[in-house]
């Protein structure tokens, strides 16, 4: 898609006024960009993707505040930020991705259940406007829609709170849910609030990264002992590889520790890696074939099997082993390696501070 054309198509987005032309425009772009992937330098694609997912999504909510104002519910009655979680919140979606998404808003000085009631109703229909575009929702829920996860600045607080004194698998999960979040849209001071008290709550509970180490090597990449690659071995997608959960999500772990333990704030995988440089927890050296590993790891992630049901675009993370060619096979091989060295790198760097 050249320049122009995609500009055009932004344009389009953010003056669509009914969500069924939305979907319409996405549809669009994602037929375009699809054809485009294998031309497109991996970064330039990744990043105009995300700006378009963004765009969508952005729109989604500004017609959703404007149903609200048409069915006599008024207009947002306190500052708000619209959160991406996940993928979505470190600009690594691929062409299909679901919502994970949440909602922090300023404390209310009066009637705060009206002001729930008001983002719950707001977030229902921003959840269903995105369903017509083409998101599934998360499967864990993890919703701006689920009340747990819109909150007031204050509740949420005490939410992290709670998560960070009684760290169970799944508070630790959310955790690091939190530590990708980015804000789409609204108010990003309430983001950066809501960091604030998710890092000094961190310098006050440094036992949580054991329980954030164990979470962050449970993925293994796809990678034998002998040095060959691990294939699906049942079902439909037999033979094929798991690209999302053995070469993509063990990377995006390992660096999201890392990130944390340095108070880094950057969310994507990309900008977490140079951040670290600069604070000196990763040479250069290193930094360069990670970066150059990770990014095998978004192509290939892209190129997985697209999938489409009930109108929704959906994405299984595996890839056709079929479809790599010798050299994608070598350069996967490699990047593995490199990924197997960076979960050791992560596990002795965090227990040397947990001792």
């Amino acid at each position: 898609m050249s320049d122009p054309v995609r500009l055009q198509l932004l344009k389009q987005i953010g003056s669509a006024d009914h969500v069924e032309g939305l979907r319409s425009l996405r549809d669009q772009v994602h037929e375009q960009m699809e054809a485009l992937l294998p031309t497109r330098p991996v970064e330039q694609f990744n990043e105009q993707l995300n700006e378009v997912h963004d765009a969508v999504i952005q729109r989604s909510i500004i017609l959703a505040e404007a149903e609200m104002a048409r069915l006599g519910k008024g207009s947002p009655p306190v500052p708000y930020a619209y959160l991406l979680f996940g993928s979505g919140g470190r600009k690594e979606q691929t062409l299909s991705s679901d919502q994970d998404s949440g909602v922090v808003y300023q404390d209310p000085v009066a009637d705060p259940e009206e002001v729930g009631l008001y983002f719950k109703q707001l977030c229902e229909l921003i959840v269903a406007f995105l369903q017509v575009t083409g998101y599934p929702p998360c499967e864990g829920n993890v919703l701006s829609s689920n009340p747990e996860w819109c909150l007031p600045l204050s509740e949420w607080g005490s939410k992290l709170d709670h998560w960070f004194e009684e760290p169970a698998w799944e508070a630790v999960r959310y955790l690091l849910i939190i530590a990708d979040g980015r804000c789409v849209y609204g108010e990003q001071r309430l983001l950066d609030e809501l960091k604030d008290l998710f890092f000094i709550d961190m310098l006050n509970h440094q036992i949580i990264l054991q329980r954030m180490l164990d979470n962050t090597m449970r993925h293994k990449v796809l990678l034998g002992i002998f040095g060959q690659l691990l294939k699906e071995q049942y079902g439909e997608d037999a033979g094929s590889l798991d690209i999302k959960y053995g070469a993509y999500i063990p990377m995006v772990n390992s660096i999201r520790l890392l990130s944390i333990q340095m108070g880094i704030r950057e969310t994507s995988t990309l900008e977490r890696i140079k951040m670290l440089v600069k604070a000196g927890k990763m040479s250069a050296t290193d930094a360069a074939v990670y970066d150059q590993a990770f990014r095998i790891f978004l192509r290939l992630r892209l190129m997985t099997t697209e999938q489409s049901a009930d109108g929704l675009y959906a994405n299984n993370g595996k890839l056709s082993s079929r479809k790599l060619t010798k050299e994608m096979t070598d350069e996967l091989k490699s990047g593995l390696r490199l990924g197997k060295k960076l979960q050791r790198a992560v596990f002795k760097q965090t227990m040397g501070r947990l001792t």
